[in-house]
């Protein structure tokens, strides 16, 4: 009997390893007793063999075995293209 992975969707935040991306996976509950919508986030190292990632996209991820101390994730697909950051050159301009 196989286990079904987990997936989930979320933002690469950065790119900058070898066949490693970031992703930031947001998700919002009920505080249960404020009542207020809370929104909390997270980073997960998801694996990019090809390295297609690129900041700002929009990407489903999928649990895997562990591929190194804290890579636990693969990119499944690229959902969508995103606008990534302006860095700090574009910045000043």
């Amino acid at each position: 009997m196989e286990r079904r992975h987990q997936k989930k969707i979320g933002r690469v935040t950065s790119n900058k390893m070898q066949k490693t991306v970031v992703i930031t996976v947001e998700r919002q509950f009920m505080h249960p007793l404020y009542k207020k919508v809370v929104r909390r986030s997270k980073n997960f190292l998801a694996h990019d063999p090809e390295g297609e990632c690129q900041p700002g996209d929009w990407v489903w991820i999928e649990e895997t075995r562990p591929m190194s101390r804290l890579k636990r994730w693969r990119v499944v697909e690229v959902v969508s293209k995103g606008k990534a950051a302006p860095s700090a050159e574009e910045q000043i301009q």
